[in-house]
């Protein structure tokens, strides 16, 4: 299922500043460094409490239980709650409440390491890392404005959405099939697309504040990008346990 990755970045315009080239070039490399550390951190603490859930037996427990709804649904309530109050919030609370975020996604993807074998998981992930890094990295030195493509892929992005939830009822095999191959090209598009934005949302003079909540926001767009990518990849390649 995709989790939406929102749009809340662009409340924040791209201004002019004042300061000579060489040292905004400078920041806005320390900016996106922050910004793929906060994700790479957060998809470590995924890992962590996805494996440690089902090696444990918790998330077998909780599996045919409402707690396991509750785990299911709350990430997206967080996405929520970060992309509506971002303003509102210090850019402390929106990190803690990134790693809450990150913590429970983790939970609620334990289940993979019970369908799939621990072998095609890490090399469905190395795919996704290789993928991931190679689009991002376009992203964030091509000169082609890709903002033409957003609309493109957020109309793919509901429609992946949608039709996984109907999914959930029907449970069809050709439909899936279908969800995993417009998913892997929706989310390769926007791991393009969302890093030449967080790249042009940079401000050299920003406080520290807001440069933390854009930090913050930033590596929930690019984490969301790349368990989506992960996901989408392993229902297509993952070998599942006999």
């Amino acid at each position: 299922m995709a989790y939406d990755s929102g749009n809340s970045g662009n409340r924040w315009a791209v201004r002019g500043g004042a300061l000579p080239q060489v040292d905004i070039d400078v920041g806005l490399r320390q900016y996106m460094l922050k910004i793929y550390n906060y994700m790479a951190s957060g998809l470590a603490l995924t890992g962590i409490v996805a494996y440690a859930a089902a090696a444990s037996g918790f998330y077998a427990q909780i599996a045919h239980t409402p707690l396991f709804w509750v785990i299911l649904l709350a990430p997206l309530g967080i996405v929520f709650w970060l992309s509506m109050g971002i303003n509102r919030m210090s850019a402390g609370t929106a990190q803690a409440l990134f790693w809450v975020y990150s913590a429970l996604m983790g939970l609620s993807l334990a289940g993979i390491f019970l369908v799939y074998t621990g072998a095609s998981i890490a090399r469905v992930f190395f795919i996704t890392g290789g993928t991931f890094a190679a689009m991002s990295l376009y992203g964030y030195t091509t000169r082609r404005d890709l903002t033409q493509f957003g609309s493109f892929l957020i109309m793919g992005l509901i429609g992946i959405i949608i039709a996984s939830l109907v999914n959930m009822f029907i449970a069809s095999s050709a439909l899936q099939f279908a969800i995993s191959v417009i998913g892997v090209l929706v989310f390769v598009g926007l791991t393009a697309w969302d890093t030449q934005r967080i790249k042009e949302m940079y401000i050299a003079s920003d406080d520290g504040q807001t440069a933390g909540k854009k930090a913050v926001m930033g590596a929930l767009q690019l984490y969301l990008d790349f368990i989506n990518l992960f996901v989408m990849l392993l229902q297509l390649f993952g070998q599942r346990r006999d």
